[in-house]
């Protein structure tokens, strides 16, 4: 996360670059001090009034907000292809599934805050109850620069707080096209909204006592740093960091749909993804098999204009993430890799990178030991299942996780010593709003989504009434 874009002052703003052509969409200026504060006011006389609402009208909002979204779905896919590179046919169902999310907890809320009642024996009676705490700060990223945002805020709002939006530099059309769909839902005037000012405004903003706590979606670097800052007011964070996820398969695996499954959870997105399947930890006996139906598979993605349907990876977002992702691969090779496909920075306009594919990857390397956030996948080869399990326990990271066996059982059973935040078993790792999600160790902590991350920014309130 940065303050101002790599080519523009900081007093001015930042600039929407589209990373496939270089070529500059829009200068965003940053809010001043005194917007800020009208945008914390209107927050917080938003929260005073969206707290008493009843259940049914903030379910009604949150359906009026998805039929927004669906009906300017054309027009928002065609800004995040525009503004973060991803091919078109991913920002459409990008947008479908932020519709569906919204929908989901109007028809769940209610449910996952009733109150709890308590069994106290013959010491009266008590329950929980979730109410809700303030103005929540969202700090998010731009590989899904809608669905980051409202997986974070459907959830805290239909739990009856404000939130305010301090999106990522460089898809702040995308920021206000988002507020857009809000203002034209039935929401208090202010709960959401897009502020747009540099990293250094986040610490007064944790200052202010209307802002109960930040939800934030970053590296591991920027989100340790925003959560040291909540720390000093005494406000709660719920980070979702990096991640370096193990995709798992062993000897008795179906290949016919591990080696698809595997290219879509490590190239996705342009492999810009938190949970995409960065390390591919192949058992020995098909290592050679699943390599070469892998590599072929990965030669024949279509890289291209984001904007055409038949694209399967566009540009990375930044071309300085681009040069970064290079330096990985080139210092792994350094150490002893072998590369199999891609691997080499194409000529012409745009922050492009091909599928690229390393063999002989060992724990040592930066494929390996580091976040590799676009189209490289390290293949690891394991002696067996539980070499498996160590390899991919072996990481700073605990974000989320694969397995693929024709035992399902086994595989059930080997998921449950996997350190992260999430094992899937025969398939591959996404994000729904019927389960949580989040890290452990260095990938983060709380959680996103269900019930859990509904409850993260409310207040889980006993009341006893004592016999």
């Amino acid at each position: 996360m940065t303050g101002a874009s790599e080519n523009q002052p900081a007093y001015l703003g930042s600039l929407s670059v589209n990373p496939a052509t270089g070529e500059t969409i829009a200068l965003h200026p940053w809010l001043d001090e005194r917007q800020v504060g009208e945008a914390v006011d209107a927050a917080s006389a938003a929260f005073e009034q969206w707290r008493h609402i009843q259940h049914r009208e903030r379910a009604a909002a949150l359906r009026k907000l998805a039929d927004a979204l669906e009906a300017r779905a054309e027009a928002l896919a065609q800004l995040i292809s525009l503004e973060m590179g991803k091919p078109i046919l991913r920002s459409r169902g990008e947008v479908a599934k932020c519709a569906a999310l919204c929908r989901w907890y109007a028809d769940h809320a209610e449910r996952l805050l009733a109150d709890e009642p308590v069994d106290m024996g013959g010491d009266g009676k008590a329950v929980v109850r979730y109410r809700p705490l303030g103005i929540v700060l969202a700090v998010m990223p731009w590989n899904f620069p809608l669905w980051q945002v409202l997986r974070a805020a459907v959830p805290v709002i239909a739990g009856g707080n404000a939130m305010l939006l301090k999106h990522a530099d460089n898809v702040q059309g995308c920021a206000n096209a988002l507020a857009d769909c809000f203002r034209a839902a039935d929401f208090p005037a202010g709960l959401f909204a897009n502020i747009h000012v540099p990293r250094t405004q986040i610490a007064s903003l944790l200052a202010d006592p209307r802002v109960v706590g930040v939800s934030v979606t970053a590296g591991t670097a920027a989100g340790g740093a925003i959560a040291a800052e909540a720390g000093r007011n005494l406000k709660k964070s719920v980070l979702e960091l990096g991640g370096s996820d193990p995709f798992i398969v062993l000897a008795d695996a179906d290949l016919d749909r591990a080696v698809p499954a595997a290219i879509e959870a490590r190239f996705q997105n342009s492999g810009q993804v938190c949970i995409a399947a960065k390390r591919l930890i192949v058992e020995a006996p098909i290592a050679e098999a699943f390599t070469a139906r892998f590599v072929a598979a990965a030669e024949a993605l279509v890289c291209g204009d984001p904007l055409d349907d038949a694209t399967d990876l566009g540009p990375l977002a930044r071309a300085r993430a681009r040069d970064e992702l290079h330096s990985q691969v080139e210092r792994s090779l350094a150490m002893g890799a072998r590369l199999l496909a891609g691997g080499q920075t194409p000529d012409g306009p745009g922050a492009f990178y091909p599928p690229t594919v390393l063999a002989e990857v060992t724990p040592a390397m930066p494929v390996f030991r580091e976040e590799t956030f676009g189209p490289v996948a390290a293949i690891i080869v394991a002696d067996d299942s539980d070499h498996a399990v160590r390899l991919a326990n072996d990481s700073d990271f605990g974000l989320s996780g694969a397995i693929w066996s024709g035992d399902r059982a086994r595989a059930t059973t080997l998921a449950r010593r996997i350190e992260t935040g999430a094992v899937h078993v025969n398939g591959v790792p996404v994000s729904d709003p019927r389960v949580p999600i989040g890290g452990v160790r260095q990938s983060g902590y709380g959680r996103e989504l269900s019930h859990f991350g509904i409850r993260e920014f409310c207040n889980a309130q006993l009341v006893w009434e004592h016999g």
